[in-house]
């Protein structure tokens, strides 16, 4: 009876730990219909769990179908050409929502056999990829999260300005920028719907771009991967490919006038993109025809690495900045995206911006926005424009009579046109504190609650300072048994981040040569007569005195330091030291009386060297040290006095020192 209880109890714990699990898990089921040729698709997605304090969660699509074609709708109909069986794919993504993607299992799609004519819906659109008016573009679904999967669909086609029936080529993803020092990307698989086959990039690299016509309109667009155009000169392929790590290439053929096909690379994410949240990776799509009269193409998209599926989200560019060149004049970018998710459409748009105090606002200039607006002090009478109204730490950017789809609106398919952005350049009031550089965005649809996005968080690269140490040690106490309490003269160098504004640490190197010592050992009065040359001597006096010379090689293998001010540092830290040289010399002096022939005395001076012994490497000790510098302590010249403890012969002296890092 105790034994049935054992295995009920441990069947009903089992059963209800299974039913807490997290429904992470649980896989996107996909169903359809296929109706006159026709099939339609919906989904069942498991419910999503709001974030505390941010809106109301909800999905989006990106629908693969298997033969090509894709969808971002939620519910999206396609039509299928052939009856063979094929595998659609969806991949949801949850905005708002505290747990992860739902996982993608493929569904297989079986066509019934029909005779009618497929009837496609008045309301049904097909999928408008090509927004920027070239024969390449790139999409993903969202925006890339370390542990998510992300996909991509690359584009290209042969447009009727081309001028060409049919059209051969190449085209390439460059992906793994060599800004960051990990990989964040790993391409795991790219399905093929039109023979592409894989090809080899290296024999391309010397192939130059041709600049994109200059008649061609300006074009303001945002979606979820933010993508940006930009052909203004000519760029060998090889200059654009050594900016990445990684790349693949396809070669493809018979690619007919107004024909569109695709491409779609299911990326993962690696563990090491989580070290860079918040930082824009890019990827670069090149369109490389065989026929020299087709303009070659690329096609930059850029992508925030995100910690949530946010679409309110604010972009620093160049979030790793080389402190050693950045002045006031230098200028940052930074973008806030948004995107109206509600019922209806907005007609204002107040995009509140924090800005850090180490920023001059009057040199705020908003660069890019889309919905596209003049400004308002242009502006008349209820036209679209965008006001900038400045605060003592904040600037709002407000778009006003504007018309912003929501993406939950009747009618709207299109979750694009439900976006917009304003891009701003901003300078400095002066150098800045090597410290991070924080800003964050609220946005305000309307008179609805405000929408906070996440902390832009601008830093500097560490960059090393190396500098030159000169310097001179004396001694606490005069007992010459010991050398180190001898005069001696440093020369060295160090190595610590440049100009740091915190605690850090610091490595030096230094050679340091001692005034040479003399230990009298014995001193002894009038002795013995002796014979020196056959000349008969008498001793006077003799010493006995031990002599040392020593130069070291002092390790400093790390120090914690703390810059107080810009002109007061101090620090601690402990020193490792070597005897490279080591001479001990024992020499008697004799004090010499000899008579001469008619009585008179005369004394001299002998002396005598009776043992000497070079060693190299002989000795090793640590030493424990706490000093201050003043001066010009985080770059530049300053001076300091440190204090040395050596605990093997309890010895105490002091070193002052100049130091210049550079």
């Amino acid at each position: 009876m105790k034994t049935l209880f054992s295995i009920l109890l441990f069947v009903g714990v089992s059963s209800a730990y299974a039913q807490v699990l997290p429904s992470d898990t649980v896989p996107a089921i996909i169903n359809y219909t296929t109706e006159n040729g026709i099939t339609k698709f919906t989904s069942e997605l498991r419910p999503l769990r709001q974030i505390a304090g941010a809106p109301a969660p909800f999905y989006t699509y990106f629908w693969e179908f298997g033969d090509g074609g894709f969808s971002f709708e939620k519910d999206p109909i396609h039509i299928y050409k052939g009856k063979d069986p094929i595998l659609a794919r969806l991949y949801a993504t949850n905005n708002y929502d505290d747990g992860k993607r739902p996982p993608t299992k493929p569904k297989p799609i079986i066509k019934p056999n029909t005779t009618s004519r497929p009837m496609m819906a008045s309301n049904s659109t097909e999928p408008s990829l090509f927004k920027m008016g070239g024969n390449i573009e790139l999409k993903s679904n969202c925006m890339p999260k370390p542990g998510d999967d992300m996909m991509i669909v690359f584009g290209y086609r042969n447009k009727a300005e081309n001028g060409q029936q049919n059209l051969n080529g190449t085209v390439a993803l460059l992906f793994n920028d060599k800004e960051f020092a990990n990989n964040n990307f790993v391409l795991a698989e790219t399905r093929a719907y039109h023979e592409e086959k894989k090809a080899d990039l290296k024999p391309l690299l010397n192939t130059a771009y041709l600049p994109i016509k200059k008649n061609n309109p300006a074009l303001y667009y945002a979606s979820l991967n933010g993508m940006q155009f930009s052909a203004d000169e000519k760029i060998l392929l090889s200059d654009k490919a050594k900016d990445f790590k990684s790349s693949e290439t396809w070669r493809f053929e018979n690619l007919k006038q107004n024909e569109e096909r695709f491409l779609f690379m299911h990326f993962k994410t690696t563990p090491e993109m989580l070290k860079d949240t918040n930082a824009v990776v890019r990827i670069t799509a090149v369109f490389i025809p065989d026929n020299p009269l087709v303009e070659k193409e690329f096609f930059n998209m850029e992508l925030q690495i995100v910690a949530s599926h946010d679409p309110n989200k604010m972009v620093l560019r160049k979030t790793r900045m080389n402190y050693r060149f950045t002045g006031k004049n230098r200028e940052l970018t930074y973008k806030i995206r948004f995107q109206n998710t509600g019922k209806g459409p907005a007609k204002k748009v107040d995009v509140a911006v924090n800005i850090s105090e180490v920023f001059n606002q009057e040199t705020i200039k908003i660069t890019k926005t889309k919905p596209e607006v003049i400004n308002c002090d242009s502006a008349y009478t209820n036209q679209s424009c965008i006001k900038t109204i400045k605060g003592t730490d904040s600037v709002h950017f407000v778009f006003s009579n504007i018309y912003l789809p929501g993406l939950q609106q009747k009618g709207v398919n299109d979750a694009d046109s439900t976006m917009g952005f304003v891009e701003y350049k901003i300078k400095f009031k002066e150098k800045p504190k090597k410290l991070p550089i924080k800003s964050g965005a609220a946005i305000v649809f309307d008179k609805n609650e405000p929408i906070y996005t996440n902390r832009a968080v601008g830093r500097f690269k560490m960059g090393l300072s190396p500098g030159i140490i000169i310097g001179y040690g004396f001694p606490f106490e005069t007992d010459n048994k010991n050398y180190l309490n001898s005069k001696n003269v440093v020369i060295g160098g160090s190595l610590a981040p440049y100009a740091p504004h915190r605690y850090y640490w610091q490595a030096e190197l230094y050679l340091s040569s001692f005034k040479e010592s003399a230990d009298l050992v014995s001193s002894s009065g009038p002795g013995k007569d002796t014979l020196i040359n056959r000349i008969p001597y008498r001793i006077l006096n003799k010493d006995y005195t031990k002599f040392r010379k020593v130069t070291t090689v002092n390790l400093v293998p790390a120090q914690m330091r703390y810059n107080i001010s810009k002109y007061i540092g101090a620090g601690a830290g402990a020193l490792v030291s070597l005897d490279i040289y080591n001479k001990n010399t024992d020499v008697l002096d004799y004090k010499l009386s000899t008579q001469s022939a008619n009585g008179t005395s005369t004394d001299s001076d002998l002396k005598v060297i009776a043992n000497e012994l070079k060693q190299h490497f002989a000795n090793a000790r640590v030493s424990f040290f706490a000093d201050v510098q003043l001066g010009l302590v985080r770059v530049g010249p300053s001076i300091g006095f440190r204090y040395l403890f050596d605990p093997k012969t309890d010895n105490n002296r002091m070193a002052t020192y100049v130091t210049w890092k550079f």
